[in-house]
């Protein structure tokens, strides 16, 4: 089988990695998860790191053909539609968005959400087999960290989101809404089930203690010889345990609120209003009940 060209693009500032993969037989690419670049406290999006792809894509004689996201993601919101206007490309993700869409519709109050998938171009189901170019990728669907999840293979090549980290660093959070440690330790050991010199490459690296350099790519074998969370000989009973006393300790993700409104619609933002601008949501519950609230007529 052809092996794909892979080149992978680092954001700093949320610590995500973003892949260019590429068919070298028909020049025909993919851009898995790619970065929207998100000022919180001034609300100013910016396209440079998405651009940043497009011109190497378009320099180097690639063909951008479809933007394929691992899941609906808390912490960067999504370049798709940009991308998708540059050049033409479809943007996929798996079935379960739904379930995601569904859940957050009502938290954002979200009334014009269609909770059918239908912002994207195609939904995966697990199992599912397309093309890129002349290469087939399969799809798996691998819940926990969210419903929607979902890794690409690639003959010995797998992109796998959030669902694993670095050896060194561990695996993903499950505390998230439909979230899930037990099905997370069984996604994981499925990926881990693949040949072992099967190269993952991640969504996320964050250093870990003792390492000052950022990594994305782990093979399966290094995951099950050496992860700190998912070693061979780790039960699902001790993983659960781990991760659920693990998740809560972490700090919600400082782009969570507006991630989500953004990336559950395939990362449209939403309709701009009169004066041209479009505005994001944030919830507030007041524990002592309502305040500033204006007073009805």
């Amino acid at each position: 089988m052809t092996t794909p060209f892979i080149t992978s693009f680092f954001d700093e500032p949320t610590n995500t990695i973003s892949h260019l993969v590429g068919d070298p037989t028909t020049r025909t690419a993919a851009v898995i998860d790619p970065v929207l670049d998100f000022d919180l406290a001034s609300g100013e999006a910016d396209t440079r790191s998405a651009e940043r792809i497009v011109a190497f894509a378009a320099d180097n004689g690639w063909t951008i053909a479809m933007v394929l996201e691992t899941h609906a993601h808390a912490d960067h919101l999504s370049a798709a539609p940009y991308i998708k206007a540059r050049t033409g490309a479809w943007i996929g993700i798996g079935e379960h968005i739904r379930q995601v869409q569904r859940t957050f519709r009502p938290v954002f109050a979200l009334d014009d959400l269609n909770t059918d998938g239908s912002d994207f171009d195609r939904l995966f189901v697990d199992g599912e087999h397309f093309a890129l170019g002349e290469m087939d990728v399969e799809v798996m669907h691998v819940p926990g960290h969210t419903p929607a999840d979902i890794a690409y293979r690639i003959g010995a090549v797998a992109f796998v989101g959030d669902t694993l980290f670095m050896p060194d660093y561990g695996t993903a959070r499950a505390d998230f809404p439909g979230g899930d440690a037990r099905a997370l330790y069984r996604s994981i050991r499925r990926l881990l089930a693949l040949p072992d010199d099967t190269r993952l490459f991640l969504c996320h690296d964050y250093k870990a203690p003792g390492r000052d350099d950022y990594r994305w790519e782990a093979t399966v074998g290094e995951q099950r010889r050496n992860s700190i969370h998912v070693h061979d000989g780790v039960s699902e009973r001790e993983f659960v345990a781990m991760r659920e006393a693990r998740d809560q300790t972490l700090a919600v993700p400082k782009l969570l609120l507006p991630s989500i409104q953004v990336n559950i619609r395939a990362g449209r933002m939403p309709r701009a209003e009169a004066n041209g601008v479009s505005y994001l949501k944030i919830p507030v519950r007041c524990k002592a009940g309502p305040v500033g609230e204006t007073a009805g007529a």
